[in-house]
């Protein structure tokens, strides 16, 4: 699942390409909005939150979409071939008059009122990389139930919203705790959201798969701390990769 770093550069993706522009061309490809046309509304902003996107339309619209596992927006030319996948996994045409927006495998996507957006969004806890950013509740959230394993903790978007599997491990690393250690033992627990936050600021710049990452993905590979053979294991039928030196608690 994208973390939110990636959504980040989506949204900023969407916005260069769309906003200020009166949409020429509106395809939404889900039963319940398919009649719905956008066309001549100019679009405003789009805005991410968490893994989510905001698109907010001229007329008191937003479009809520979310990419889920596998979702993807993509940003074409006039005359550009898409390359984002099979026509039927199209979810979202949205067409300026020089770019176009086509949003591939959406697991969400609605039309709401702007005004309503609190009912997609506003169940999600402080945004790593929004101007909501408040890292006392998230460190309140991450704590509220201590005995939960950090690793679930800080995926569960209600607490903080942006970090996804790859950024649980790292954080994790940074803090040096396991991702199954309860998160009431993490020592100085707000170094959680210290950590979270740098990572995805760190990274939000950077093209897409040029992370630099420590533990993630590198199963067998040496820490670059210590030189021990990293590990992997499921968490939640996700993996987690740790440094068995490095970090200390639970290993499962």
């Amino acid at each position: 699942m994208p973390e939110g770093d990636t959504v980040w550069q989506t949204a900023r993706r969407l916005h260069i390409a769309l906003a200020g522009r009166p949409l020429v061309r509106s395809d939404l490809r889900v039963p319940r909005f398919a009649t719905a046309d956008l066309t001549g509304r100019t679009v405003l902003d789009v805005t991410p939150r968490g893994k989510h996107l905001l698109t907010r339309i001229e007329g008191g619209l937003t479009l809520h979409s979310h990419l889920g596992m596998e979702g993807a927006w993509k940003v074409y030319g006039p005359g550009e071939r898409w390359r984002g996948g099979p026509a039927h996994q199209i979810r979202a045409i949205l067409g300026a008059a020089e770019r176009t927006a086509v949003g591939y495998r959406l697991p969400v996507l609605e039309l709401l009122r702007t005004r309503e957006e609190e009912k997609a969004v506003g169940h999600l806890g402080p945004d790593l990389l929004g101007p909501d950013w408040d890292p006392a509740t998230a460190l309140s959230n991450l704590l509220a139930d201590p005995a939960r394993p950090v690793g679930e903790a800080l995926l569960d978007q209600r607490n903080l919203a942006g970090v996804g599997n790859i950024f649980k491990s790292e954080t994790c690393f940074l803090v040096r705790a396991t991702p199954w250690l309860p998160v009431g033992q993490v020592p100085s627990p707000e170094r959680l959201v210290t950590a979270a936050k740098r990572l995805l600021e760190a990274n939000r710049n950077r093209p897409g798969g040029s992370r630099r990452l420590s533990v993630y993905g590198r199963a067998g590979r040496p820490c670059p701390r210590c030189g021990a053979l990293i590990r992997k294991a499921d968490q939640d039928d996700r993996p987690a990769y740790w440094c068995p030196v490095c970090q200390s608690g639970p290993t499962s």
